[in-house]
């Protein structure tokens, strides 16, 4: 069951992905500047992921655990470290730069675009990276 709904969650967010546009890096930067022709429908899609998240963890704090697993598993850590803002700045250039997130990043694969097989390729090897650099 937890494969199933895990399989359907994964359809659902690569629908509303796609849909919405995010795996567009020109509608995305787009977003991001909003200096020059700035395009605030990406506002929409953020805000109704806040709302529905929102949502979900207001009703889970009023259960021991959720539906298919035996605990929640939350964060540990609240504190905003130096690993924190250095991967949140990485983070912030690279889509600055490309206009890619890692999830719309890998719905977007279905087009075939080298620069999009490219760009998942570094990602992976950066995850790799990563895990081999201490960064504490």
């Amino acid at each position: 069951m937890k494969a199933l709904v895990a399989f359907l969650s994964g359809l659902l967010l690569s629908a509303g992905i796609t849909i919405s546009m995010m795996i567009d890096p020109a509608k995305v930067l787009g977003f991001l500047n909003v200096l020059d022709n700035w395009d605030p429908s990406l506002a929409l899609v953020m805000g109704a992921a806040l709302v529905v998240y929102s949502t979900g963890f207001y009703f889970s704090q009023k259960r021991a655990a959720p539906f298919l697993e035996k605990a929640f598993y939350l964060p540990k850590s609240t504190k905003v470290d130096r690993q924190l803002l250095l991967g949140a700045l990485i983070f912030g250039v690279g889509w600055g730069l490309l206009g890619y997130c890692p999830g719309p990043a890998i719905a977007a694969l279905t087009s075939g675009s080298t620069g999009t097989i490219g760009f998942v390729l570094s990602m992976v090897f950066g995850w790799w990276l990563t895990r081999k650099i201490k960064f504490n």
